[in-house]
């Protein structure tokens, strides 16, 4: 007997392109979105016709390196793209570097069911862009705004236009120079999200006037990150309440394992000497990255539409 009719043969070999519809499914909507549209939907007509179909990008992941300049095609023409594609169905989506206030405008104004937004890198979207956007996201429920250039401008009209968000993460790489202490932020959460249950703030310059701001603030808070918060200290009754209000808790000198972006401290040796120096090797990620991605049209169908962009 042949070894192509082998029964173990073939279950060593199977044909992907004859698996169930369900499992093919299931297995795409692990991929991003970079993947399934340069790739993915390109192996025959039924992964084709699965990638088109609108609860696919229901989730739009535009996870990247941040290598941009070895990426030959337009991230921002198949962000686009892949919005379209949702038909108005897009409940999460995720940017990394190459966001602008007119692709958050695109998205805002094809949705108004976000539920989950994150903005990673995107120093090219403004205090005002922001502000406009989250204004159109009344269901909004978890936000992250990592490594980003924004003022605390935008956090108040987050909190006022977002009264279901749970959710914030707002990382920034920590720092051990001297007299940087700022609450503006803190205190921003305090007044306005009220509701929030989880907060990350790594690398934060809060005080123990803003941590205890956001204690008040916000009753509801179950988990609180606050490493590398260097301006925090955690002793007496503040720490104790810390302890008693917040069931998952990370402090400021608690390992950094597992955080997926750069953990480096911005330390210029001129902080006290009571403070630690520095908690991890990770470097995943770099936010030396200012590139603008912006413009393009919109495709209704195409071969291969990113390249050369």
């Amino acid at each position: 007997m042949e070894s192509s009719s082998d029964p173990q043969q073939q279950h060593k070999n199977p044909n992907w392109l004859e698996l169930p519809r369900d499992l093919i499914t299931t297995i795409l909507l692990k991929l991003g979105a970079i993947e399934i549209l340069t790739s993915a939907q390109n192996v025959c007509s039924l992964w084709r016709e699965i990638c088109m179909d609108p609860l696919m990008w229901r989730a739009i992941d535009m996870h990247n390196l941040g290598d941009l300049l070895d990426i030959p095609y337009g991230l921002e023409i198949m962000c686009r793209h892949a919005i379209d594609r949702s038909c108005g169905q897009l409940v999460d989506i995720n940017i990394e570097y190459f966001g602008t206030d007119e692709l958050l405008k695109y998205i805002t104004d094809s949705t108004s069911q976000l539920r989950r937004l994150q903005l990673r890198m995107c120093n090219n979207i403004s205090d005002e862009g922001l502000i406009v956007a989250v204004r159109k996201l009344p269901l909004l429920e978890e936000l992250e705004i990592s490594y980003c250039s924004f003022s605390t401008d935008p956090l108040g009209t987050v909190g006022h236009s977002c009264p279901l968000l749970k959710s914030l993460r707002l990382n920034n790489k920590g720092s051990l120079r001297a007299h940087l202490e700022c609450n503006e932020e803190a205190l921003a959460i305090a007044e306005s999200m009220h509701g929030l249950r989880h907060l990350q703030l790594f690398g934060n310059k809060l005080t123990n006037d803003g941590l205890l701001a956001i204690l008040d603030g916000c009753p509801e808070l179950e988990s609180l990150d606050l490493r590398q918060c260097f301006y925090v200290s955690l002793g007496g009754n503040l720490g104790r309440r810390c302890v008693e209000q917040i069931k998952d808790l990370k402090l400021p000198d608690d390992s950094t394992i597992g955080y997926e972006f750069d953990a480096s401290i911005e330390d210029n040796g001129s902080f006290d000497e009571d403070y630690p120096s520095g908690f991890s090797d990770i470097d995943l990620w770099s936010n030396d990255y200012d590139y603008d991605f912006s413009g393009g049209s919109d495709l209704t169908d195409y071969e291969d539409p990113y390249w050369d962009y």
